[in-house]
Order: C-alpha cells, then sequence, then structure tokens
C-alpha cells in the first residue's frame, strides 16, 4: 500500500532554514508527481510546491517562492523541501501528496 512519511520538521527562528524530507513506498515513485502542502492553525490546507517525476519541472506558491526548494530523488524514492529565509507566517503541518495520498504531515515552526 502507498505510505508516505514526512520527517525534518522543528523549531527554528525566523531567517533560518530546515530541510524536509518524505519517504515514499508502495508505488512506482518516479511515474508520479509529488507535492507538498501545509496548513497553518485555524487555516484551510494550501499549496506549496509540485515536482514531476523526472524532477524536471517544479512549480511553488507565490508565497514561497525564491526561498523553497523542491527536489527529489527517484533512487531513493524521496522528495525534498528545502526552506530557506524562513518566517513566522511559515509556521505550519507540512504534508507530502501523492494523488490522493497523503502523509501524516510533520510540524514546522517558526519564532520571531
Amino acid at each position: 500500500q502507498v505510505q508516505l512519511v514526512e520527517s525534518g520538521g522543528g523549531l527554528v527562528q525566523a531567517g533560518g532554514s530546515l530541510r524536509l524530507s518524505c519517504a515514499a513506498s508502495g508505488f512506482t515513485f518516479s511515474n508520479y508527481n509529488m507535492n507538498w502542502f501545509r496548513q497553518a492553525p485555524g487555516k484551510e490546507r494550501e499549496f506549496v510546491a509540485t515536482i514531476t517525476g523526472s524532477g524536471r519541472t517544479t512549480n511553488y506558491a507565490d508565497s514561497v517562492k525564491g526561498r523553497f526548494t523542491i527536489s527529489r530523488d527517484n533512487a531513493k524514492n524521496a522528495v525534498y523541501l528545502q526552506m530557506n529565509s524562513l518566517k513566522p507566517e511559515d509556521t505550519a503541518v507540512y504534508y507530502c501528496k501523492m494523488g490522493t495520498y497523503w502523509g501524516q504531515g510533520t510540524q514546522v515552526t517558526v519564532s520571531s
């Protein structure tokens, strides 16, 4: 069965960096686009970034463009989100998504 397991969240000061990872299993990883979403307290879950199966094409929400980078390693069945210049408004639970499948999420907290 499909499994998506996020890791790498934590507490960081504004301006800092974190790298999230999502380990995938149960499907042919390189065949699928992978996505990161986030949900802040009291807000709707929102799109953050996506990457095609080959890794050649990426797209980002305007709010993270230029600060976050999505990448993948098809040999390791993993997708990553490098987050730089973090802001308090980036505080959220970050989720990995493939098709209709979601991971359990990892908490990112940015202190001011």
